[in-house]
């Protein structure tokens, strides 16, 4: 397969870089990989414009660098490998889930327990649309792959909760899918949940915040973290909640690990 194009015109924002890494900032209603409908429009369009020297060495065969990815309505934090080792190390860190990936979701409704470890399989299917373009979803069944993922309350008000959510696993839409089997929709959900929790945020209120690893190379501890989105901002005020981080109790709550620590 061909190195994807580079374009310049697709932004994003560089949280962490040294010789060997990337962590950077998507934003929402971006794809994250090129694909049909989407060749020269994605994040990794963006990130070729500027890194493409490193990235045409690791080739198709390890993803042009990419190791994870989020769903395109999801903003957040992802990182990138900029040489071979770096990549083939943060894959085998990933396969024994070293790397500790954390979300902000404003969901439609608080959950019955203030944190707990969502443990249902999730049956990952696709809807042929026409020819070239199909859709993917997820829904819960018996059948499916192991899924976990822990969440905590952070805040309620009557109207939605932040969560925060950590997911173990690694499937499509995991954490939205898993969120809404508990009946915490995250609002601006298109696919999930009920159509009422749609029109409640402008997009998906869901940030992927935080990643916490030991460097592939070094060994160093790496915590990432990004503030709450600017575009989600005043839902979040109408929602009467705070922002993550802004009272002394709500940051020590983001800075712990303790999501998850009952994981499978």
């Amino acid at each position: 397969m061909s190195a994807p194009t580079a374009n310049e015109r697709i932004t994003f924002r560089v949280r962490h870089e040294d010789e060997h890494l990337l962590v950077v900032e998507k934003r929402a209603h971006l794809v994250t990989a090129p694909g049909v409908g989407h060749e020269h429009d994605t994040l990794l369009n963006g990130v070729f414009a500027r890194y493409s020297g490193k990235l045409s060495r690791l080739g198709d065969k390890r993803d042009w660098g990419l190791v994870h990815r989020l769903d395109k309505d999801t903003s957040g934090l992802l990182l990138v490998a900029l040489t071979p080792d770096a990549y083939d190390a943060l894959r085998a860190l990933f396969e024994t889930r070293e790397v500790r990936k954390f979300y902000w979701a404003v969901c439609r409704s608080t959950p019955n327990k203030p944190s707990g470890v969502i443990k249902r399989p999730i049956i990952e299917e696709v809807e042929r649309i026409d020819r070239y373009t199909s859709s993917k979803s997820s829904r819960i069944g018996s059948s499916g792959k192991p899924a976990v993922t822990a969440y905590r309350l952070l805040q309620s008000s009557a109207s939605a909760a932040l969560v925060e959510a950590r997911p173990v696993t690694g499937r499509l839409h995991q954490v939205r899918v898993h969120l809404d089997s508990i009946g915490c929709t995250v609002l601006g959900d298109e696919v999930y949940g009920p159509k009422n929790a749609r029109g409640a945020s402008p997009r998906l209120a869901l940030h992927a915040h935080r990643i916490t690893l030991e460097h592939p190379i070094t060994g160093e501890p790496l915590d990432i973290r990004t503030l709450f989105p600017r575009d989600l901002r005043p839902m979040l005020r109408r929602m009467m909640l705070d922002l993550p981080g802004a009272s002394a109790n709500q940051a020590e709550e983001v800075a712990s690990d303790a999501v998850g620590e009952e994981e499978a």
